[in-house]
């Protein structure tokens, strides 16, 4: 009988072990459980905005952005704020002639912003989801008649470009993703995106 007992204990003692190891408490120090999640890859992506008008090239801007797989996206802001001038004029006089103009400014952001997001697809390959947007300020129109000379004269002109696309490049690619015309002046803008994998 008394054996019967000890053997029942030993066996129940048993039992219990795994879920009392389970619970034990890690040491100090101890390293983290192993995770299932990818490891993040640092990346290089360059972007060149490049302007033309005809085949002449006028500008080609480069900007290198630091990106992490698996991670939240990297963004870029440069610019500057323009002023506006809005002018007002006062009430006529007894004479019908204006009162004095008043003149406020309120001020426009310009300049470049880039978001982009990347993701780790494996065999050497890596998904890029980019947005940018361009703007910059032109005085230097040509008025066609006397009439625009008199209305455009000192009256700054707004040009925006904005694209969102998605790619898949591998280490050392380079390719063009947009290409925009502007329907006024005619000129050209278009988006190279290169990738590296950072040393």
């Amino acid at each position: 009988m008394r054996r019967t007992i000890v053997a029942a204990l030993t066996m129940l003692a048993i039992g219990w072990m795994p879920l009392a190891a389970q619970d034990k408490p890690q040491p100090a120090g101890a390293a983290p459980a192993a995770s299932n999640a990818p490891r993040p890859t640092p990346l290089k992506v360059q972007l060149t905005l490049t302007r033309f008008v005809g085949d002449k090239k006028i500008s080609s801007i480069p900007y290198m952005l630091g990106v992490l797989t698996n991670a939240q996206k990297t963004s870029l802001r440069m610019g500057v704020q323009v002023p506006v001038v809005t002018t007002v004029f006062g009430s006529k006089t007894e004479g019908g002639s204006a009162g004095t103009p008043q003149s406020s400014y309120t001020y426009r952001d310009i300049g470049t912003n880039i978001d982009c997001l990347a993701s780790d697809l494996g065999s050497g390959l890596f998904s890029l989801a980019i947005t940018v947007e361009d703007s910059t300020i032109h005085l230097d129109r040509t008025p066609e008649s006397a009439e625009d000379k008199k209305i455009l004269r000192d009256v700054p002109a707004f040009r925006s470009f904005r694209a969102s696309f998605a790619m898949v490049l591998h280490d050392g690619q380079t390719m063009q993703y947009a290409s925009a015309t502007d329907p006024i002046s005619g000129e050209v803008m278009k988006v190279d995106v290169a990738l590296a994998l950072a040393k």
